[in-house]
């Protein structure tokens, strides 16, 4: 599909109403939004298939699905940090933040440089996207030794305190991601957890106690990576 086919369909799937839902019930508020759902974008980006050069026209085109729709079609191999840097900037709510840390920059070259980077930074969808790319990162890299995650965690610790609801979900994301990921990481997951715990702080109890709840069940799903050493044949 060519940019203006594109570009036409956007139109023809536009519902206002639709802006007006995602910011009531999902608290999705974005500018130059024309209505499309998440799931007309994903078949979308299925019959254009991945090209470059088009994800980023869709996203100078001012058009916010047009921004989403590049994220699903970008090949991570390709990524820049000019590119990041000027993409990270346009975040204003969770939706478009995690589409682009989730489906591109966790799966880059770059995903750990910009965790320690942007989980520092002040701004709250850029400090998010670093625990997103954190929280991505445990899915994307099946192979990754467990040191590589155990580094995360006075990361984690150092920001429990921000009270922001976007970052401190993601802090949250990101805790409870690492400790699913195998029976090992999810031992230490819960000690930080039960760290966080005596953080006397809103935000640190809220994130330890909910990372507890789900971590500290019978039920939880460990996902075995790297599966060579948690399912060996």
């Amino acid at each position: 599909m060519t940019y203006s086919q594109i570009i036409s369909r956007l139109h023809e799937l536009s519902n206002p109403e639709k802006v007006l839902f995602k910011e009531k019930k999902f608290g999705v508020t974005s500018k130059n939004a024309l209505g499309v759902y998440i799931k007309d974008l994903k078949e979308l980006a299925k019959e254009t298939g991945p090209n470059d050069d088009l994800a980023l026209q869709l996203f100078d085109s001012g058009i916010y699905e047009g921004k989403i729709l590049c994220s699903k079609i970008f090949n991570p191999k390709n990524l820049s940090e000019e590119l990041m840097e000027k993409w990270v900037t346009y975040f204003d709510n969770w939706e478009i933040c995690d589409s682009f840390c989730m489906t591109i920059f966790a799966k880059s070259h770059l995903a750990l440089p910009k965790i320690i980077e942007w989980t520092q930074r002040e701004k709250e969808f850029e400090k998010r996207a670093g625990f997103v790319i954190m929280a991505a990162y445990c899915m994307a890299d099946k192979k990754a030794p467990n040191d590589f995650f155990e580094n995360f965690f006075p990361i984690i610790k150092r920001e429990v305190r921000d009270n922001r609801i976007y970052v401190k979900k993601a802090v949250n994301w990101a805790l409870r991601s690492i400790g699913k990921r195998n029976r090992d990481l999810n031992r230490q997951a819960i000690q930080v957890s039960k760290e966080i715990l005596s953080v006397e702080h809103k935000a640190a109890q809220w994130i330890a106690k909910d990372a507890l709840r789900e971590l500290s069940k019978e039920t939880v799903n460990i996902l075995d990576y790297p599966r060579a050493i948690y399912r060996p044949a």
